[in-house]
């Protein structure tokens, strides 16, 4: 009984502080797992409503919920909508005045505020922990947890010092939430935070609703004018390495008629936070930004998202897509690639300690086999965060839609997986291309891979063909990665089996992007209109919507997200009871 009566609260309060009548994904179970007082561990995708997991509780439990969060425009961002819903909620860090500091911390020893977000670097002061052990705190959220692994794509090092810091707090509930984390990184941040026995909750990597292309880096400028032509009106960011070209692609798409701001660390504040606001209340339709910007930034409503460069890791690439159709809608990933953007991305890390190095040269690896690769995009992403994708075919991906001509690889697979086992299990993809193809380096030599059977066995193919076939030898799980020991390759109990009863295994080549290829119109993506909905009126919905955000000083997903205004503009409803059936209001 005592179960139900809480499910019926937890619901109820969904309805009343959010309009929505149901959960989705797992949220349901972690909130109670949060509400139950366990230590929880959250791997939910962007746009699964990760945040509605820890600011739920937070209305249902006594006392403060602290938010722990890298980044001053995320806090901004999540503050203003808790706001717009009626909840008191504030964040503590470097842009706030002494006196302001001063009056929040009154009102959070006095129960006023119920979320209080806090960047890492505020936890770190004496004064700041002092002030939070006067505090009723009911647990503490850790967001974007994947800046506390060396291993991922973000590592901050002020992130590591989070678990001695909330030890002072006494024994609170900990919530570690992320949308990127492979098994290697998961295990890093349960270690890290001394949480091994936390309840884990993952939910499944596939963001059905985004399509991904990769294109190579010719005539990009061209080829991005004519792509956001297709995409008028709609809502994107682009993405670029550096400031100089964040600033400088703005200012090609506002000659060519498209509303567009840059955003970068080095824009003044008020500028930088300026064109951010303009960007989520719709007074421009594009941002161009360096990655800082929309980790955490939640406009549901993002059509697409492009990279202009190469990111530097595979988790920053799905992290930075992810911003795309959060909403549930549809959503476009555009990646513009070539060896160049992966040779200026090694020159930034030769700095960086031998190993810092050598981690960031095995994501930038990873990532060139993504982008090179034939073999179905959201297989790729899904086996790369440890999550198995059974189709082999996605039907929204260019190499599903476009695929290389295949072969009968079987021979090679089965090359492939001995080079592992007569290695011992203990090497690399690049040492292994070479006992392939019999090529007699320092390693080679010295561990005398020389006298191995399958050393040269593979002499008649180039090193990027033995790469490919390593790579869907991994994807189709023949072989499996050494979480101890990063870069390092296992046969896996499918592989074993199939050393012993080979059978027939299609491959492809890969992509080559060392040559240029004209563009070929007929490959482009045609985008077919199969709106369901009443089109006109939808856009009334959303220009209604854009006016009243402006006389409430309010984000207009804040009003209504666009799912709602497509339900409103397929099902007409005409009194106030047909509106409130609506999902979202």
């Amino acid at each position: 009984m005592i179960v139900a009566e809480e499910k019926d609260e937890v619901r109820a309060k969904l309805k009343e502080i959010f309009g929505y009548s149901n959960f989705r994904g797992n949220q349901e179970v972690v909130i109670k797992n949060i509400l139950s007082g366990r230590n929880t561990f959250v791997i939910m995708p962007t746009g699964a409503g990760k945040s509605l997991c820890y600011q739920l509780p937070a209305m249902i439990k006594d006392g403060l919920a602290i938010v722990i969060s890298p980044l001053i425009a995320l806090m901004k961002n999540q503050v203003d909508q808790m706001n717009a819903y009626g909840v008191n909620a504030r964040f503590l860090n470097s842009t706030l005045s002494k006196g302001e500091i001063t009056k929040l911390k009154k009102d959070c020893v006095t129960g006023l505020v119920k979320l209080l977000y806090v960047a890492p670097e505020s936890l770190n002061k004496e004064e700041n922990i002092e002030f939070l052990q006067k505090v009723n705190v009911s647990f503490v959220a850790i967001d974007e947890a994947h800046c506390i692994s060396e291993w991922g794509h973000d590592f901050r090092p002020e992130y590591r010092k989070i678990k001695t810091m909330i030890a002072q707090l006494g024994d609170k509930p900990v919530i570690a939430l992320t949308a990127t984390a492979t098994p290697k990184v998961q295990l890093d941040i349960q270690k890290n935070l001394q949480m091994e026995e936390a309840d884990v909750f993952m939910s499944s990597f596939n963001r059905k609703n985004l399509y991904y292309e990769v294109r190579p880096k010719k005539e990009t400028k061209k080829q991005l004018i004519r792509f956001l032509k297709e995409h008028k009106g709609k809502s994107g960011i682009i993405y670029c390495l550096s400031r100089k070209k964040v600033e400088e692609i703005a200012q090609l798409l506002n000659v060519n008629g498209f509303k567009a701001a840059p955003y970068h660390a080095g824009l003044d504040p008020d500028v930088r936070m300026k064109n951010q606001d303009d960007f989520l209340n719709e007074e421009v339709d594009i941002i161009t930004a360096t990655i800082a910007f929309g980790m955490g930034i939640d406009k549901p409503d993002v059509r697409f998202v492009v990279h202009y460069d190469v990111p530097k890791s595979l988790e920053g690439y799905y992290q930075e897509t992810g911003r795309a159709g959060r909403d549930g809608l549809e959503g476009v990933c555009l990646m513009f690639y070539s060896h160049n953007d992966l040779n200026k991305l090694e020159k930034f890390n030769k700095d960086k300690s031998v190993q810092e190095r050598e981690n960031a040269r095995i994501l930038l690896q990873e990532m060139e086999f993504y982008a090179e690769s034939p073999v179905c995009r959201r297989k790729q992403l899904l086996h790369y965060f440890g999550e198995e994708y059974k189709e082999n075919n996605c039907g929204s991906c260019d190499n599903c839609m476009n695929p290389r001509e295949r072969f009968e690889g079987s021979e090679f697979v089965k090359i492939a997986i001995e080079s592992v086992q007569q290695t011992d299990e203990r090497f690399g993809l690049a040492h292994l291309v070479n006992v392939i193809r019999g090529v007699e380096d320092e390693y080679v030599k010295s561990y005398a891979h020389f006298d191995l059977p399958v050393y040269g066995k593979g002499d008649t193919e180039d090193a990027d063909f033995w790469k490919a076939v390593i790579r869907q030898t991994l994807i189709y799980q023949y072989l499996e990665k050494d979480i101890e020991n990063i870069g390092v390759l296992k046969i896996s109990e499918k592989g074993k089996s199939f050393l012993k009863k080979p059978h027939p295994v299609e491959l492809a080549r890969d992509h080559d992007f060392t040559t240029d290829v004209e563009d070929e119109e007929s490959s482009e993506r045609v985008v077919v209109n199969s709106k369901s909905y009443d089109v006109k009126l939808f856009e009334m919905l959303k220009a209604l919507r854009k006016k009243m955000a402006k006389e409430k000083d309010l984000p207009p997903y804040v009003i209504f997200q666009d799912p709602s205004l497509e339900e409103m503009a397929t099902t007409y409803p005409t009194n106030k009871e047909e509106l409130a059936s609506v999902n979202g209001v």
